[in-house]
């Protein structure tokens, strides 16, 4: 990892077992025996947008566990171009190759602030080989990248551009109980739906002209879903 790249690199070492994401996190299904095999640092970061936490093609010294804000995974097209294939935000686990010793596919930069624990992949190794507990949920994070990349995929992939940057908005608010998100620069939107940057401007500021969306503040929307999900639905 570059750390030219962490602006406010570290912090301090995580309390693992008193993380307040642990439900959602790697170590989820730890025992207190299992932290005991830990016996390197676990460091957390902070990272400014526009900072990585790797590039593609590094060597897989960590994975990463986002505590909050969110990333983008990024992939570098041969024209020089870019397409984000994946969001990762709180409870996520960025860097899963590192677990095979694999160099990183993807670079992944944060587009809000971060926060996140750097977990040694020599701490992966040992408790992989020494708790079950750890080689299901690795298992399980497998799975759940391969389904999230299928997912955004058809999500952000198909349809008319409209329809991608309802579908992305619908994706950001979430579970948000009213319905609030935080978008991203609009070149990051292009990038992510396979459109220009100047069709992600103008989608949204057409949502914003149907009521569809309300710009609180820059980049910060109330999303209004049931409008969101009927031009999400349009061909």
């Amino acid at each position: 990892m570059r750390k030219t790249d962490i602006a406010a690199a570290w912090k301090g070492l995580a309390d693992c077992k008193g993380c307040g994401i642990r439900d959602l996190a790697l170590f989820a299904d730890l025992t207190e025996a299992d932290f005991n095999l830990i016996h390197l640092p676990i460091d957390v970061l902070q990272v400014q947008p526009g900072g990585a936490l790797y590039h593609a093609g590094d060597e897989p010294a960590a994975l990463f566990t986002v505590r909050s804000g969110l990333i983008k995974l990024v992939q570098y097209l041969p024209s020089g171009g870019q397409r984000i294939v994946r969001l990762l935000r709180r409870g996520d686990t960025a860097g899963l190759e590192a677990v095979l010793g694999q160099p990183y596919q993807h670079s992944a930069i944060a587009i809000h602030p971060v926060l996140t624990c750097r977990i040694p992949r020599a701490v992966i190794q040992r408790l992989s080989d020494e708790t079950p507990r750890l080689h299901q949920q690795l298992m399980r994070r497998w799975q759940q990248a391969v389904e999230r990349a299928d997912a955004f995929l058809v999500e952000l992939g198909t349809g008319g551009a409209r329809a991608r940057v309802a579908r992305l908005f619908l994706i950001l608010a979430g579970e948000d109980p009213r319905g609030e998100c935080d978008l991203f620069g609009r070149e990051d939107v292009g990038a992510m739906l396979g459109i220009t940057t100047e069709t992600a401007s103008r989608m949204v500021a057409e949502l914003k002209r149907q009521g569809a969306v309300t710009e609180l503040r820059p980049n910060r929307f109330r999303c209004d879903r049931e409008a969101l999900h009927a031009i999400a639905d349009e061909p």
